[in-house]
């Protein structure tokens, strides 16, 4: 049996490295921010607080032993009104990290899967 993604990846050090320059391209696009609600959400939560929740999310969803303890997708992005466009600068700021970091492509691949299988509880979704 292949090792974990999260094996393969090296880790919470290497994830949580990737994780700290993808947020922080994330909280500073413009064509996300361009979206009143999301822009209101990076500013209410602390970089550090989110760093460290999409870390734990990252480290869970590739196989590692962190347990992740954040709300789930719809209810922290119901409400934020997300649509395809920001979805896609969402996937050019991750390449943009990924191109940093040279991530291989497989893993790229079975990364970009984990959140795709996200994708229907994050875009263009109505609050319950």
């Amino acid at each position: 049996m292949s090792e974990p993604l999260y094996e393969r990846l090296g880790g919470v050090y290497p994830i949580a490295t990737v994780i700290d320059d993808f947020i922080d391209r994330v909280m500073a696009d413009p064509r996300l921010n361009a979206n009143p609600k999301v822009d209101e959400a990076h500013h209410r939560v602390t970089p550090a607080g989110f760093k460290y929740l999409v870390t734990e999310m990252v480290c869970w969803a590739t196989g590692g032993p962190q347990k992740y303890t954040g709300k789930s997708m719809y209810d922290s992005h119901a409400h934020l009104g997300i649509n395809e466009a920001e979805w896609t600068a969402f996937h050019d700021d991750l390449r943009q990290t990924f191109d940093k970091f040279g991530v291989p492509d497989d893993m790229r691949q079975e990364l970009v899967a984990i959140i795709e299988s996200t994708k229907s509880d994050i875009v263009n979704v109505n609050p319950r």
